[in-house]
């Protein structure tokens, strides 16, 4: 017997592309979530409604240490979404599914200039334009806002105020008070470099390595100052 399906409604099924976080957890776990434990502690929400993403790359390890590693981190309210670099034998039922081929995209969370400004804890947002390899914030950036641009350089001619974030694949350049989080070269670039006027910071990052407030110089507070990768560690100048 043949059933008509008179039903035209379709299933919509969209595809789309985000900006998460890579951790890349190293071995002893123990040691490496103690130093987590101490971010997350000194930045306050830093993965706090993040898509994370675990690297497990050429590590050591069984399916039974992945288990309690990804137990460990729920634990801390960091909820993964894939895993990539796992071996087939260390993945299993009820582990978050294996990724690969992640790749820079092309839709950003960005302000438009002649947008209202937008409510707190709320995104800034304008229509992403992949040719440009900079971009440039006219107004500052408030408590609870992220700009995204992993393809190239950010300005901002202001503030970026605690709370909020920039994240971007090149430099950033800010003409204000830098009091939130900045994350320069997000997607592998290390030579990026931040600069701003006033160095505030909640965190600071590039390519992955980062400083919060405690770990920087006393004196570089408050002061012109330019931040740069040198090996693995985060150097630091007052700009003249």
């Amino acid at each position: 017997m043949t059933k008509v399906l008179t039903d035209a409604r379709s299933i919509r099924i969209k595809g789309r592309s985000f900006l998460a976080v890579m951790l890349s957890p190293d071995l002893p776990f123990d040691d490496w979530l103690v130093r987590l434990d101490d971010l997350a502690a000194r930045s306050a929400g830093f993965f706090l409604g993040r898509p994370v993403v675990l690297d497990v790359t050429d590590l050591p390890i069984d399916r039974k240490q992945l288990k309690e590693l990804i137990s460990e981190l729920a634990a801390r309210n960091v909820s993964i979404m894939g895993i990539e670099g796992g071996r087939p034998s260390v993945l299993g039922p009820g582990m978050p599914p294996a990724l690969k081929g992640g790749k820079p995209v092309s839709d950003f969370d960005l302000p438009k200039q002649e947008a209202a400004a937008a409510p707190e804890a709320a995104s800034v947002q304008a229509e992403s334009r992949p040719t440009l390899q900079s971009i440039v914030i006219r107004e500052p950036v408030r408590s609870g806002q992220s700009v995204i641009f992993p393809e190239g350089d950010v300005t901002i001619i202001g503030s970026v105020a605690s709370g909020s974030e920039i994240v971007a694949g090149g430099s950033v350049h800010i003409y204000g008070t830098l009091r939130g989080r900045v994350m320069a070269g997000s997607l592998g670039n290390a030579s990026a470099r931040i600069f701003c006027r006033k160095l505030e910071a909640e965190l600071v990052a590039i390519d992955g390595i980062y400083k919060t407030a405690e770990d920087m110089a006393p004196e570089l507070h408050g002061q012109s100052v330019q931040l740069w990768l040198e090996g693995d560690a985060i150097r630091a100048e007052k700009l003249i």
